[in-house]
């Protein structure tokens, strides 16, 4: 058995898409068997859920994101040592799944591993992209002809993304384990975003159900002299959002119902502002220019929605987790049909959306965020330079830390939080892509946010300085340990 879960953990491939994260040096062959053998251990012994209210094992998601910084294997099995203490042992499910009784146990825990084997023997069959397209994207596994159905797509997106980030890592590092483990996650999570997942979806492709929806909204795609907008961007739909009274006074709440009191309240006119987003995947190039406008309103949501001037930074625990999977937009969407890739991505925004709407829909002060100086967040403490004529000179505090991601980094591979490495990762990653970018930039400054001409490439550092700032003082306090923040962004 151990053999067979081992196979399905090979050593990490490169990635599918040109956009998606690159390993780091420091990889070595020892940590990688250590890592398979720790996934593939894992696979076989822990069950998706570690408690009976459905908080996830991100077990494997601490090793990988370990592994793809470069970490060495001491600190990779410490990791598993520290997170596998408090995991669910997996067991055996009341019965096997197969096609006939599929749709009969969705949304029940226990039949976690019966679909996990289910997905083993589907994935080692068809292979992981046919098994993604049939039973995530394709129109019968969500509404069939009927108008109801298994809806798959709705449960990927459920318990905060999990499982498309579980999938993520799958595809991202070329493991079939780990999407066949983020399909039985899939399997038994819950539809809980329905109004959200439109079945016109599947009506014939994206595009052409999108258009129908927007043709009935000849005002909201238009600009003041009646002119069709040709491309409408995500900070747009920001925009539109942050000034919509609609969506004040949400309610306080800590659990689940954070999000379900949007999806039951305002998922009419949050699918009307979805529906406003362009995206016409025969223009060459659009994907990846979708994948951005996502990827920067989702850390924008976070980095930017936490900060107040004078305030402590407020690093918001559910909009942390809308940067760390949107680090997967560009790995999932690199095989997928093109009808499947804008499903995706325009889920997943409807999803992001209603997240940020639940948290209290934070405004963005853009213009004091990049007034602010933090764009070098380097530690603070008397540390001589490495060399007396060091670069630009002995003196500066940039000869001492050069570049300000490698002490972000070197203290997300050795602090005790799965989720501070998974969000440094995503956020040096994107800084790699978009850090050059200039304020001004057109595609910005035409947008409806206010200020947005002011964003540049260094969101990404002062996003990940905040946070450790935050949560964590390496060099200066290095017992000092924080806590995500969960209180939200509520007026009341």
């Amino acid at each position: 058995m151990a053999n067979k879960a081992l196979d399905l953990f090979p050593n990490p491939s490169l990635p599918p898409s040109r956009i998606s994260p690159s390993h780091w040096p420091g990889i070595s062959h020892d940590a990688t068997t250590a890592l398979r053998a720790l996934l593939a251990a894992n696979h076989e012994k822990n069950h998706m859920f570690f408690n009976s209210r459905g908080f996830h094992n991100h077990l494997s998601h601490w090793l990988l994101a370990l592994w793809g910084l470069g970490a060495d294997t001491d600190i990779i099995r410490a990791a598993h040592k520290l997170d596998d203490a408090y995991q669910k042992p997996s067991f055996e499910s009341p019965e096997a799944i197969t096609r006939d009784n599929f749709v009969k146990f969705l949304g029940d825990s226990r039949f976690y591993t019966a679909y996990r084997q289910f997905f083993t023997e589907a994935v080692q069959s068809k292979g992981l992209w046919d098994v993604l397209e049939e039973f995530v994207f394709s129109k019968n596994m969500n509404f069939g002809d009927s108008g109801t159905g298994p809806e798959m797509f709705n449960r990927f997106l459920d318990g905060l993304v999990h499982p498309l980030i579980h999938i993520g890592y799958g595809v991202e590092f070329g493991l079939p384990g780990m999407v066949v483990e983020g399909l039985a996650s899939t399997a038994v999570h819950q539809a809980t975003s329905s109004p959200l997942i439109p079945m016109s979806l599947w009506s014939s492709t994206p595009s052409s159900a999108i258009d129908s929806v927007t043709s009935q909204l000849p005002s909201a795609l238009t600009i003041g002299d009646g002119t069709p907008q040709k491309n409408v961007h995500a900070l747009t739909i920001l925009a539109r959002i942050l000034k919509d009274p609609r969506f004040e006074n949400i309610e306080n709440r800590l659990d689940i119902t954070l999000y379900t009191q949007v999806i039951d309240k305002h998922s009419e006119a949050l699918n009307k502002y979805v529906s406003q987003w362009t995206f016409d995947n025969s223009v060459p190039g659009e994907l990846e220019r979708k994948i951005e406008e996502l990827v920067w309103v989702n850390v924008i949501i976070y980095g930017i929605g936490g900060w107040t001037k004078d305030k402590d930074y407020n690093a918001d625990f559910f909009h942390m987790h809308l940067v760390t999977s949107s680090l997967f937009l560009s790995s999932l969407a690199a095989n997928l049909k093109p009808a499947s890739q804008e499903t995706l991505l325009r889920g997943y925004f409807a999803v992001s959306l209603a997240w940020w709407i639940g948290r209290g829909r934070p405004a963005f002060d853009i213009e004091g965020f990049f007034a602010e100086d933090t764009a070098f967040p380097a530690p603070s403490g008397p540390f001589p330079p490495l060399n007396y004529k060091a670069l630009p000179e002995a003196t500066s505090p940039k000869a001492t830390t050069p570049n300000p991601w490698f002490p972000i980094i070197q203290a997300a591979l050795t602090v005790p939080d799965d989720h501070i490495p998974k969000l440094h990762r995503a956020l040096v990653h994107f800084a790699s892509l978009y850090g050059s970018r200039a304020p001004g930039q057109p595609d910005f400054a035409n947008t409806e946010l206010p200020f947005a001409d002011k964003l540049d490439g260094s969101l990404f550092v002062r996003t990940a300085g905040l946070t450790n700032q935050r949560l964590l003082r390496p060099r200066e306090e290095p017992e000092y340990g924080g806590f995500w923040d969960r209180q939200g962004f509520y007026k009341s």
